[in-house]
């Protein structure tokens, strides 16, 4: 890169506010989600981004609580939705309901109408159940009885989904699927973080007892100052190689679609504003690229590890 760029610590008085209050709202998160800092700094990453995000693991490792401290951290309206085979696209939207006081119809809002809305066990749900938030995570509004509202800003969605070979689960559409900007796995806790859980019986700080670290106004503050982070032609080049390598690489059949490169564009400049940045460096793309095209590439060999070609392919690719 020609120029070099501003580093600032979100700590320091050259931060902004908003910048230093998403500082103290990652460690505070790390305190109630042991031993996952990166996966954590993805997810605060994806909403600065203004995307959603799509959390896949068995269950028991913390999926659940991740979006509860996210919630509360954020200080965000939150509902959660558990999905089921039987859960109807009213049941999430909401239902004009008929007023004989009045003789018109009454709109009822659905759980929908949350600032944060965890979709839990996504993939259990119908085709057209899944398919109603849409729409809806796209749009940012709902359409019903010929009337659209729109949704709260900020808007985001966290869904969970069991692993495709557990009972009663179905794929997510390709459509679905591109709705996501992040897709991150928990995994199991690391000696260190099990040994603490053990100790405390799971009985360490409460995701109901979490301080609100920041409210929707300074929330908003922080996505506008992210969407000033500067990338620069040489970094719109680098991009351009990536999506062009996963277009080109034989064993991927689907690479990334424009709406895709947007969307790491958005990502990376949430993640260097986490590191105290105004300007996107190379590093950035590499620390999101997996979590954003995990999910969007389609291979050809069903039995092959996506994260295995991803590496390959940032090896690959040339840094201008």
């Amino acid at each position: 890169m020609a120029t070099a760029p501003t580093t600032f610590s979100v700590s320091s008085p050259n931060g902004s506010a908003a910048s230093q209050v998403m500082h103290r709202a990652l460690e505070q998160l790390d305190q109630v989600i042991l031993g996952k800092p990166t996966q954590l700094r993805l997810a605060v990453a994806c909403l600065l981004a203004r995307g959603h995000l799509l959390i896949e693991d068995q269950p028991g490792v913390g999926k659940t609580t991740l979006a509860q401290a996210l919630a509360r951290t954020l200080g965000l309206g939150f509902r959660r939705v558990q999905f089921t085979s039987d859960l109807l696209p009213a049941d999430l939207l909401g239902v004009s309901i008929w007023d004989a006081a009045s003789s018109t119809f009454r709109y009822q809002p659905g759980p929908i109408f949350s600032e944060l809305l965890l979709a839990d066990e996504i993939n259990r749900a119908t085709p057209r159940t899944q398919g109603a938030l849409l729409e809806a995570m796209e749009e940012r509004q709902v359409s019903e009885g010929g009337v659209t509202r729109p949704l709260p800003d900020p808007f985001f969605v966290i869904a969970t989904q069991n692993p495709a070979a557990f009972v009663g689960t179905s794929p997510l559409p390709e459509a679905q699927l591109d709705r996501f900007l992040m897709t991150v796995t928990l995994g199991y806790p690391d000696a260190r973080a099990e040994r603490t859980l053990l100790e405390t019986g799971g009985r360490g700080q409460s995701v109901r007892e979490l301080p609100a670290v920041l409210d929707a106004p300074l929330l908003l503050r922080a996505q506008a100052e992210v969407d000033a982070v500067h990338a620069a032609p040489a970094l719109l080049d680098y991009l351009q190689l990536l999506a062009r390598a996963t277009r080109e690489q034989p064993a991927i059949a689907s690479g990334l679609s424009p709406r895709a490169l947007l969307a790491l564009l958005a990502a990376a400049r949430a993640w260097a504003y986490l590191a105290g940045r105004d300007m996107v460096l190379p590093e950035d793309v590499q620390a999101v690229f997996p979590a954003l095209a995990s999910h969007r590439l389609v291979l050809r060999d069903p039995a092959a590890r996506p994260g295995d070609v991803i590496r390959r392919l940032l090896d690959e690719t040339p840094i201008p």
